[in-house]
Parts: structure tokens; sequence; C-alpha cells
């Protein structure tokens, strides 16, 4: 993403506690931007405003952690996300979630309490507790990170290609455009998913099985002739038609889910060239193949 001289980068970090975002933080660190944890809501825009006046420019931008420990999340998050987008700044919310169960594991392991945990609230009451209350963040962000089957190593690759994806235009609404395989799980933050499983399978031609859907006799071997290149046609024309609809009514975020099988050779192809067609319509985009290493 390439930063305008005019405008301060400014990414909040937030979502579920135990999803990585102390991870996420460092990742941005290493990044070359200025990274503040544990801030209160209300002061945002105070440390927004030192920081363009006190010289930021010699960082990349400015990333905040944010997350249920804050007092004030639910009281001012709503006013404070309006002055932060009002002002000049180009701002972006990545929020990281987790299975419940992947997080009481997580939290099992490392031995540290949730931060809504009580005397009358156990560690999984917690968790859902937290993720009801984290609902307006998540609705907000620009970009949703599923970290459940994430190392630390893969939620530090994902999210430097999801950053380096994101494509900035003008409009409101956010695509972001993602292939996996159905033998893994469909992605849980998918608003809309589409099952490919009847477009032809390269994984039969053994000239095409240890490609992937980026290369191109792959994507002609799925899209060049019919079904593949009378659905790819019908799609398009259906999204370039439903997306201004979203857009109309004030959405903000969609995330278009396309999977095949083992998420490496038809939902690759379709994700991309759904991703060039948007793109040269000038939608927000981000794109992500979540299991084409392991399909």
């Amino acid at each position: 993403m390439e930063d305008s001289p005019a405008a301060l980068t400014i990414v909040i970090l937030t979502g579920l506690s135990g999803s990585g975002k102390s991870t996420a933080l460092r990742v941005f660190e290493d990044l070359g931007f200025f990274c503040v944890d544990g801030l209160p809501v209300s002061l945002v825009p105070k440390l927004i405003g030192l920081f363009e006046e006190k010289g930021g420019q010699r960082y990349k931008g400015l990333a905040l952690g944010m997350d249920v420990r804050q007092a004030d999340m639910d009281t001012d998050w709503g006013a404070t996300l309006a002055q932060v987008k009002g002002a000049s700044s180009s701002l972006q919310i990545i929020f990281l979630e987790a299975d419940t169960q992947e997080i009481i594991r997580r939290y099992a392991t490392t031995r540290r309490p949730h931060p809504l945990e009580s005397e009358s609230r156990g560690l999984e009451q917690a968790v859902v507790e937290e993720r009801t209350r984290m609902t307006p963040l998540r609705d907000a962000a620009d970009m949703v990170i599923d970290t459940t089957d994430f190392s630390i190593h893969d939620l530090r690759r994902k999210l430097q290609e999801k950053w380096a994806s994101i494509r900035v235009s003008t409009g409101t609404l956010k695509v972001h455009v993602m292939s996996f395989g159905f033998k893994y799980g469909p992605p849980s933050e998918a608003d809309m998913i589409f099952d490919l499983r009847f477009l032809p399978n390269p994984y039969f031609e053994k000239a095409l099985r240890e490609k992937t859907g980026k290369d191109a006799p792959v994507r002609d071997y799925v899209l060049a002739a019919d079904p593949g290149r009378e659905f790819l046609t019908r799609l398009t024309d259906f999204l370039l038609y439903l997306l201004p609809l979203y857009a109309r009514e004030g959405r903000y975020r969609l995330t278009i889910a396309f999977g095949c099988t083992g998420g490496r050779h038809r939902s690759v192809a379709v994700a991309e060239a759904v991703f060039d067609t948007l793109s040269k319509a000038g939608y927000n985009l981000s794109l992500e193949h979540r299991h084409i290493e392991r399909g």
C-alpha cells in the first residue's frame, strides 16, 4: 500500500482476546509503523493530533491495538470512529477472531485469565460475551482475519499479504475476495460463498495437478471453455449489478468466497478473475487464497 504524504495512515488492530492482536501489532511495527497498545478509545483523536504535530512522518503510519480491556470501548467507540473518519487521515480497521474452542485452548495453554472472566463468568462464557460486545467493531472493519488455523508465523505471513493487497480507490464499499477448499472448511467471515465444484477439475490432469489457479494453463482449463466461461460471464455481471446495491444501502465491507475441493485450482482461478474484473471497476479490494498451499 502506497501512503500519500498528505495523509496519515492509521491502522486499528482489534478483535477477540487470544486471536493474535499482539502478534499483528509486531508485524506493523516491523513494517515501520508507530504502535500503541491498550490506548483508551477517548484518547485516540488526541494521539493522532500529537503524532501529526510532532513529526510522525518518519513512520509509515500509526497502528493502534484496541480491545475489550479498554473500559470506554463500548461507550466511546462509535463517536471516536466517526471523528477519525471525518478527519483527513487514511484509516483501516483490522479485526482478528478465532473459533471459541480454539481461543479456549490458547488460554489454557498460556494459563492467563481472559479479560472478562470473573467469579461468576467462566472462560467460555467470557469468550461468548466478548464476541457479542465486539460485534460493532467487526461490522466496521475493513478486513476480518480468522486465525483459528494459524500459527504465529502463518498470521504474520497472511497479514503482510493482506495488507499489501489492499487497493485504495474512491467509494466506501470494501470487497474481500477469497478462495478456499471445502475439505478444510468454509470461511466463517464470508458473506457470500460460491461452490465451484461443478467446474472441470484440473487435479485429474497430471500436467496441471501441481500448478495452481494462478497459472495460465489451469486458468484456461477452468475458464476458457464452457461451463467455466459462461459461468464467469454471468457471475461478474451479477456482482457488478449487486455490489452497487450493497453500497447504496450503506454496506461497509463484503467478503465473497469461492470454494472448490482443495482450494488450489478452480477457486483460485475464479477468485483471480473476479478480483481483476472488480479492480477494473474501481472497487476497494483485497485478495486471499486461504488454502492454496494446503490444497
